[in-house]
């Protein structure tokens, strides 16, 4: 007996089938039967699904002898099924990776509750992928599993089969089936959840549920609309039959309401000559099933059209309400338009104002935050020139912010400067960029539109062209900005001032940073930091972290910081959202990475670093972005080509064995010359207080504070050869 009966009914799906089975049959979890239903399909939907079950055992075919519609085809998957849960999944849709994993664990948590309710995303033909809106109402706070009425606000999300699991047991105990005709998931959501004894919920998107470019069979122009008056009577005699139910009574009034009043509303659903009929219906069902002194704060209009048929009524009150919007629009367009003259009017007259000598402005991720390295440089500045005032951009739609850029003589950024920037004289333009490249920047990407995202080289040039000083970590990131962003600018090749705080901070600091993640005491923390793949739309993790911490144990905990959707679990913290990745290295026992460059910063932290790059992966980024050299050839520490691969180093301690520490201490002699903690401080002492030949910290006298993991059980590495004198550093041009 399987855990998982994954029903999938098909027809005229074929162009997204072979998608939808694999993302069944791809799952981590592999307890599990697929039963495929050919609904009699005219196209190549049938083959397809024999194709998959002479390739996979799991897959039991079904194909219909006539068309039966997706209710019924549901119901002869139903028949077959033999799994301890039932997981509909229609033929166009999608599994997310690790979701039948994800909806297991979550079972076994909560005791096997009758209904499991997960969360889905539309995935739009463009690309576009958007989280379901009331993803709310999924938070596993209180208790688990509970029943409808603990948590009414389930009534709100989609109701649909495909976004629940149901142990098969209660649904055959209860009878449940689906109905023929259109609006079919109505009649059986409505009754599952109210007769559910335990429900729990699952707050991770589990289905992608594919919007497609000419849009569904309910967006379409058919008398088969009507089918829904004789759905909300099957659900209302659901209720006659159960008594004890009779408390959803009003709260399935007000949906009927609201769904026949939004079909009548999509003026394409029902034919030429039908909608007075729809609403005489419609005005019947409101009289029949109406509960005397039901609230309808909220939705009065719509009670009041279907309760006495005021369709043209309704229909002048929506084309007042689609003017009215149509008027606040092109108000909001002007008023946006007046107030983007007024700042730039207000820009020219601080151009002509006096530069403010005392005054350094700085910017991150194209304002969207702190820190990096512009973060280091800032605190530089208010340690080593107090003179100077200090301030961060907001956003560009303000006085302030251009008052800033025009009247600052230092702007300090990591990313491009504002494009209409007017670079005055005497203003000073220190670009950090975000550390040493691997993969390629700049104008490298002109043969790359993957990676380059429809870049503008020539804009990029102009920006390069107002840059004064540019900071690098290494002679490899010298010789590379300088090729890739040419310009008149001087190099400060004075190492990573980001990385400062590694040689600053204490164990003190780096417990408290744990304690603030919530990393068990006595237990590893690996920090997994992939890099973006620029040939995928949507992001996807190349790691399956439940399973790599299943096989490791509990000794293991997983920082995630990931661009891709990060599974739930005790020992996966999701730190994507972080807003200093500094901390996060040194809260950290070892770094798991592919082609971020995170690696370079965290080698000079002087902890493990374990390179993931499966060869297919590999293959992929390299022809969409491509690297500056062979990872594999110099790693900072133990590589691996398999999840398998991985498992093994981590379980054999290689991660931090004597090989590894060779690595890392020739990949930090070679990209980590000048990270001694005062990186920030001799650009500061450069460029504002023309101090030159600034010396470095040989690397015997470097003390990176050590991870809670090798204070506690792993004695020092073995000492790291090091230069006879300190090192001196000059700025190259």
């Amino acid at each position: 007996m399987p855990r998982f009966s994954v029903i999938v009914p098909a027809y005229k799906v074929q162009a997204y089938l072979h998608e939808c089975l694999e993302s069944v049959l791809s799952q981590s979890y592999p307890d599990l039967e697929l039963i495929a239903v050919d609904d009699c399909s005219p196209d190549s939907s049938g083959a397809i699904i024999d194709e998959f079950a002479e390739r996979d055992p799991r897959v039991r075919p079904l194909h219909l002898a006539e068309n039966q519609g997706l209710g019924r085809a549901r119901n002869a998957g139903l028949e077959q099924a033999s799994g301890d849960y039932l997981v509909f999944l229609d033929g166009d849709d999608t599994l997310t990776p690790h979701a039948l994993r994800s909806i297991a664990d979550r079972l076994k948590e909560t005791g096997e509750p009758d209904v499991v309710v997960y969360d889905y995303a539309r995935t739009f033909w463009s690309g576009e992928i958007v989280r379901n809106v009331v993803a709310d109402q999924l938070t596993e706070q209180g208790p688990a599993p509970f029943r409808l009425e603990d948590r009414p606000g389930l009534l709100k999300l989609l109701m649909v089969a495909w976004n629940k699991a149901y142990r098969r047991e209660f649904v055959e105990r209860e009878g449940f089936a689906f109905p023929p005709g259109y609006y079919e998931d109505t009649p059986w959501t409505f009754p599952v959840l109210m007769a559910a004894e335990s429900i729990t919920t699952l707050d991770r998107v589990c289905v992608h549920y594919r919007q497609r470019r000419q849009g569904s069979i309910l967006s379409t122009t058919s008398r088969k609309h009507f089918d829904l008056f004789e759905q909300y009577d099957r659900v209302f005699a659901f209720l006659d039959g159960r008594p004890q139910l009779a408390r959803w009574r009003p709260v399935l009034f007000r949906r009927m309401v609201d769904h026949l009043t939004k079909v009548f509303s999509h003026r394409d659903r029902l034919p030429r000559g039908s909608r007075a009929e729809f609403l005489r219906k419609a005005r019947a069902h409101y009289r029949r099933y109406r509960v005397p002194r039901t609230p309808v704060a909220g939705s009065r209009l719509r009670h009041t059209l279907i309760r006495w048929g005021l369709h043209r009524t309704y229909r002048a009150l929506q084309l007042a309400a689609a003017a009215h919007r149509r008027t606040a629009k092109l108000a909001v367009k002007l008023l946006r338009s007046v107030r983007s003259t007024a700042l730039r009017l207000h820009y020219r007259i601080q151009l002509r104002l006096p530069l403010r000598a005392d005054r350094a402005v700085f910017t991150a991720y194209d304002g969207r935050g702190k820190g990096c390295n512009p973060g280091a440089l800032e605190e530089a500045f208010r340690a080593f020139a107090p003179h100077i005032r200090t301030a961060w951009t907001g956003r560009p739609d303000t006085a302030a912010y251009w008052t800033a850029l025009a009247r600052s003589k230092y702007l300090v950024s990591n990313t491009g400067f504002e494009p209409r920037l007017v670079k005055r004289t005497g203003q000073v333009l220190i670009q950090t960029l975000h550390g040493t490249p691997l993969a390629h920047m700049g104008l490298d990407l002109q043969e790359r539109p993957a990676a380059a995202h429809g870049l503008d080289f020539e804009g990029l040039l102009a920006d390069v062209d107002k840059w004064d000083y540019v900071v690098s970590a290494n002679r490899h990131s010298t010789l590379t900005w300088e090729r890739v962003y040419p310009g008149g600018y001087t190099t400060l090749e004075y190492g990573s001032p980001q990385s400062d705080v590694f040689q600053k901070a204490t164990s003190t600091e780096v417990t408290r940073l744990r304690a603030a993640l919530g990393i068990p005491e006595d237990t590893v923390a690996v920090l997994y930091a992939p890099a973006h793949r620029d040939h995928r739309r949507t992001q996807h993790s190349p790691l399956d972290l439940e399973r790599l911490l299943r096989r490791l144990g509990p000794r293991y905990v997983v920082l995630a910081r990931t661009q891709s959707p990060v599974p739930p679990g005790a020992r996966i913290i999701d730190v994507s959202g972080h807003p200093g990745v500094e901390s996060l290295c040194l809260a950290s026992d070892v770094l798991l990475t592919d082609y971020s460059s995170l690696m370079f910063d965290y080698a000079g932290l002087d902890r493990p670093i374990v390179i993931h790059t499966p060869d297919d992966d590999r293959a992929a980024y390299e022809a969409a972005r491509g690297t500056y050299f062979d990872v594999r050839a110099c790693p900072p520490g133990a590589v691996a080509r398999s999840e398998d691969e991985l498992i093994d180093i981590f379980a054999t301690g290689h991660w931090r064995g004597s090989r590894s520490t060779q690595l890392r201490t020739a990949f930090r002699e070679r990209f980590c010359p000048y990270d001694d903690g005062r990186a920030a401080e001799r650009v500061v002492r450069h460029v504002v207080l023309g101090e030159r030949d600034l010396p470095v910290t040989p690397f015997a006298e470097r003390h990176p504070v050590p991870s809670a993991a090798a204070a506690l059980a792993h004695p020092p590495q073995a000492t790291v050869p090091q230069p006879t004198a300190p090192l001196t550093v000059t700025d190259s041009h």
